[in-house]
């Protein structure tokens, strides 16, 4: 069972805060005893139904899902650790986020009698300068999903923990304040996606130990880290990452073109995010997503949108176009492919797209003004610029096109929809608006 984690403040569970120095003990076993029990959770599909094992402290049947969610319960210790191989032998995912454990072993009791545990959540509990045990480690085991956001939790127990969990695909380190990266002995070949978001790494000098310790990562999540370049060769990203398909830079400090242009020696990579980053501010919204698109021939999906075969030749299109009047020694080296695959381009011709504007006469009784329209107002937009203009009365009015040329055949056109745009009735110079007055009919229902 593969669970999607998307991480999201917990929400507040009512729990009482407590002093400093009358902390309360709350353990595993009593706070499912206290959520999954009969009266508190109904059965349902994916339930297994628990009897209390004999000397547990839990005196009733539980109705156990599972996938366990104990966030912000104020967890602090395991428990009896009976009654949790008793009723934890079926579980699959356990969410322990925003508790107070603060101590491996009571994490490690817990861990060791959930047999199958296959998605753990530790965010958000207070891990600082508390050191995993290697001897305890092996608990770990099946986990394949692990969580420790906002936790201070040291790389040395990160490493602990993936030398002991072979089966670990996804890894979640965000928030703990990381400005280094801690080499270790033993990679962890198994893991695939590593999301280290909002830490204070700047230097790629720590980003390349990813590369080591996870030699077979196919995604990297770096959003909100101040990472400044990309400086590796060619040869060097091949060898370090062999596998990576996705790279979140997101709000990174990256500030030259080059280091995009070395995001194409990562060799499979398909998926690029590069949102906010010091680079692009000076430039529009069209101008950053054809700009990168054309300089990652290999990416098919940027910043969270598919790229299409179309879009991929209109940005290069538009890259060519973008430099082909700079200097030569200015020419960045994909403009040279580029035009070798399409040829010089001659630029676009430049269209006017400002509103258009016609002058027609107003008649409203004997009264005649030539007054310019902006043709992409609508009728409504002109009722109400003639009433101002004119001093027209506020009781309403209606409003008549004359086609100059036509008006012997077609007659004059009312203008009754106040939302359809002017040109849409092919108004041109010297044709006419008529302004006939609103009159209320005399006519009342009792009359007919």
């Amino acid at each position: 069972m593969r669970r999607s984690f998307i991480w999201q403040n917990p929400p507040f569970s009512g729990t009482m805060e407590l002093s400093s120095d009358e902390e309360e003990v709350r353990t595993f076993i009593e706070v499912i005893s206290e959520k999954y029990n009969p009266e508190n959770f109904p059965y349902g599909q994916g339930v297994v139904v628990q009897a209390s094992p004999p000397g547990s402290p839990v005196k009733d049947r539980l109705f156990l899902p599972s996938a366990l969610v104990l966030n912000d319960c104020g967890i602090t210790k395991a428990g009896d650790r009976a009654a949790i191989a008793a009723f934890c032998a079926h579980v699959l995912e356990l969410d322990l986020s925003h508790n107070q454990l603060k101590d491996w072993g009571e994490i490690s009791t817990i861990v060791s009698h959930i047999p199958h545990l296959d998605f753990l959540n530790l965010s958000m509990n207070p891990l600082s300068g508390v050191e995993l045990e290697p001897s305890m480690a092996y608990v770990f085991s099946k986990v394949r999903q692990l969580v420790l956001i906002n936790t201070q939790v040291s790389w040395d127990t990160v490493h602990t923990l993936t030398q002991n969990t072979p089966e670990l695909k996804e890894l979640f380190l965000c928030l703990n304040g990381y400005n280094t990266v801690s080499e270790s002995q033993t990679s962890c070949p198994s893991l695939r996606l590593l999301q280290i978001t909002d830490n204070q790494l700047q230097d790629w000098a720590e980003v390349r130990k990813f590369g080591l310790l996870y030699p077979s990562l196919s995604t990297l999540v770096l959003a909100n880290n101040t990472v400044d370049s990309v400086e590796d060769t060619k040869e060097t990203l091949e060898r370090l990452f062999p596998n990576l398909r996705s790279i979140n830079l997101n709000n990174s400090g990256l500030s030259k073109w080059e280091d995009i242009e070395r995001l194409n020696f990562f060799p499979k990579l398909e998926e690029v995010k590069a949102k906010g980053i010091p680079l692009l501010q000076s430039y529009s919204t069209q101008e950053r997503r054809s700009l990168l698109l054309a300089q990652l021939p290999s990416v098919n999906v940027l910043n969270g949108g598919a790229v299409s075969n179309g879009e991929r030749e209109d940005a290069e299109r538009f890259f060519i176009r973008y430099y082909q009047d700079c200097p030569e020694q200015e020419l960045p080296p994909r403009y040279h492919v580029l035009v070798s695959k399409y040829g010089q381009l001659a630029p676009l011709a430049e269209v006017d797209l400002s509103p258009r504007c016609t002058v027609v006469d107003v008649r409203f009784g004997e009264r005649v003004e030539a007054v310019s329209l902006r043709l992409e107002q609508t009728v409504g937009d002109l009722k109400k610029h003639l009433k101002a203009l004119l001093q027209l009365p506020s009781n309403g009015i209606r409003l008549f096109y004359i086609n100059r040329e036509m008006c012997s055949v077609l007659g004059p056109e009312e203008l009754k929809c106040s939302f359809r745009a002017l040109h849409s009735y092919s108004i041109r110079d010297g044709d006419e608006i008529l302004v006939v007055p609103k009159v209320k009919s005399r006519c009342s229902s009792s009359d007919l």
